[in-house]
């Protein structure tokens, strides 16, 4: 199958943040902003509010369209925190770059009901879940009462299995059928904008993600746009024997796989690098 051929490859998406209906049309670059001590990527960089606001500026003059703030390490070994430790890392976060960024887009790495609320009151626009709605009950509803776009990834079933890995000679087939059926239950609960998301580097196997990069497109069958996740994953950098750092090459060659795929959103660290390869992709 060429890349023109897979199912979202030609889909023209666009999301209904906050009252204002944004194209995907052309594909967005996420920022990420770890505001953690212990991220795996950036050992902490931006844990204070004064560095996470820097690092999102520096990410939006980069290109970002939009920021993920993430106020919980999701990183093997991290230890859980609670709704009001995220909230607390959070701070005036959103309401300081809704003020100075009113055209970016804020999207909230969060599986906490409580978090999202607080995010929804302080301008967040998006909410990016890793958990699929496994570790709050209450999360899938609580998104349904913000009515705000929702990327939907595919995990295993709880916080402390979301690493375990099991090899699956089938792994598109399960990704598509977990979100496909978790989609079908926000559907239900009046959930429109329902972005895809299939989890690089959550419980899958070396093995799995190579596969699952040659046939992402298929995801969702074109029904909704997909989000892409790989920067600084491991299976990137560790067969390579080199840090997270020095495989940008690497990670552009396979951000460019999957914008032909249609990829509409790329989560990145680095943004220009991000950039400039989404501009090559609009050349072809």
């Amino acid at each position: 199958m060429t890349p023109s051929q897979f199912p979202g490859a030609q889909a023209h998406f666009s999301i209904n943040c906050q009252g204002r209906l944004i194209s995907l049309e052309t594909p967005k670059l996420m920022g990420i902003v770890n505001v953690t001590p212990d991220s795996f990527s950036d050992a902490g960089a931006f844990k204070t509010q004064t560095l996470a606001l820097k690092q999102a500026e520096k990410l939006i003059t980069e290109g970002a369209s939009i920021i993920d703030l993430g106020p919980q390490s999701t990183r093997p070994g991290a230890t859980l925190l609670s709704s009001d430790q995220e909230i607390e890392r959070l701070g005036t976060l959103i309401s300081q770059l809704k003020k100075e960024f009113p055209d970016v887009l804020i999207s909230v790495d969060s599986f906490w009901s409580k978090t999202l609320r607080f995010g929804h009151d302080q301008g967040m626009d998006l909410v990016n879940d890793i958990s699929a709605g496994q570790y709050d009950p209450a999360l899938f509803q609580t998104v349904a009462d913000l009515k705000i776009p929702y990327i939907l990834m595919h995990v295993n079933s709880s916080y402390e299995t979301m690493h375990d890995k099991t090899p699956d000679p089938e792994i598109t087939t399960t990704v598509n059928r977990f979100l496909m059926n978790k989609a079908r239950e926000l559907t239900l609960l009046g959930v429109n904008d329902i972005l895809l998301d299939p989890g690089f580097g959550f419980g899958k196997t070396q093995s799995d993600q190579e596969m699952l990069l040659e046939s992402v497109g298929l995801l969702g069958f074109g029904n909704h746009p997909l989000l892409i996740g790989i920067s600084r994953k491991s299976f990137i950098y560790k067969p390579l024997g080199k840090s997270p750092l020095e495989v940008d090459k690497q990670t552009q060659a396979l951000h460019l796989k999957v914008l032909k795929q249609g990829a509409k959103i790329l989560r990145v660290h680095d943004v220009k690098s991000a950039k400039n390869t989404l501009e090559a992709f609009l050349k072809l």
